[in-house]
């Protein structure tokens, strides 16, 4: 039996790792009353944003766009979590929207259809539709269109993972970079991290299992399964733009995100990988004044300042 690794003491003072979901947490998480969703005015930052919501070639788009300058230097297309289940466009965008502040980018947040309703490929093709929209009207939303790029956490980060695949194998839009934080990029969920963070509370196994499930029904596990609804599965991880993955020690999906960084090195890209010690999936956005997320959280900036500082690839 494999052992989880220790916590991060300082988040399990903060309260721990998220209680172990109940089987039918699905039905349970969507019947309870919402919790009150950022405003725009929240959005803005105090004023350094302008924020509007509308829907795009059929997607719901949020748009944050920097009130400083008067053209960006990029986008961050970026795709919220919920395990394919759950989340919208408004939520979980305090760190986006700080990268965003400091570096002089737009935010463009979608909204896609959730799964079991809208299984795959609804979800990610709603994406890629957010995603061709942006980059054809980056004139309108004033940023450089060789700054675009794609950035999601877990269920959020495996699209992000998806769309660069897309961009490549579609023959664009061209992405400066991919942020994948937490991905969720395997559908087979047999990985020793699932192994030993199977119980152990929050996004573990069995959930894990019931959002790939709602996404992909019975071809869940199987052979047939397209990387676009779950990257891990692709056999060419070559030409794709350069990638920031971070992932805690103590989640599932952290070996799975090692392998598919690992993956990018050997095809010859371009990777940066950060292993959290004793971090759970999830535990800058519950905790995010812990040191341990505030590490993650300057460690994605570092490394958008050294991607916009860094001339776009032909």
């Amino acid at each position: 039996m494999l052992r989880p690794p220790s916590l991060d003491s300082e988040l399990v003072s903060l309260g721990g790792r998220p209680a172990v979901l109940p089987a039918d947490f699905i039905r349970v998480m969507r019947s309870a009353p919402p919790r009150p969703a950022p405003t725009d005015e929240e959005l803005t930052l105090g004023g350094a944003f302008t924020v509007a919501e509308g829907a795009e070639a059929g997607v719901p788009l949020l748009v944050a766009r920097p009130t400083r300058v008067r053209q960006a230097r990029g986008c961050v297309y970026f795709m919220h979590g919920g395990g394919m289940v759950f989340g919208d466009n408004r939520r979980k965008l305090g760190g986006v929207l700080g990268w965003a502040a400091e570096l002089d980018l737009v935010v463009v947040s979608a909204g896609y259809r959730l799964a079991p309703e809208n299984p795959h490929p609804g979800p990610v093709e709603d994406c890629w539709q957010g995603l061709t929209w942006t980059a054809g009207h980056a004139g309108e939303l004033t940023f450089d269109p060789a700054g675009l790029m794609v950035a999601g956490g877990s269920a959020g980060g495996g699209l992000a993972a998806a769309l660069a695949l897309m961009a490549r194998d579609r023959g664009g839009p061209a992405l400066r970079g991919q942020l994948l934080m937490g991905p969720m990029l395997d559908d087979r969920n047999d990985s020793a991290s699932v192994t030993q963070m199977a119980a152990a509370g929050g996004w573990d196994k069995a959930a894990n299992e019931a959002g790939w499930t709602a996404l992909l029904g019975a071809a869940r596990g199987g052979a047939d399964v397209s990387p676009y609804a779950a990257p891990a599965r692709t056999t060419d991880v070559s030409g794709l733009p350069p990638a920031y993955v971070d992932v805690g020690s103590a989640e599932i999906f952290r070996d799975e995100a090692v392998a598919y960084a690992n993956r990018i090195w050997q095809a010859g890209g371009s990777a940066e990988l950060h292993v959290w010690p004793g971090g759970f999936h999830g535990f800058d956005v519950h905790f995010p004044q812990a040191t341990l997320s505030r590490a993650a959280q300057a460690a994605r900036l570092a490394w958008l300042r050294r991607l916009y500082a860094t001339p776009a690839a032909e």
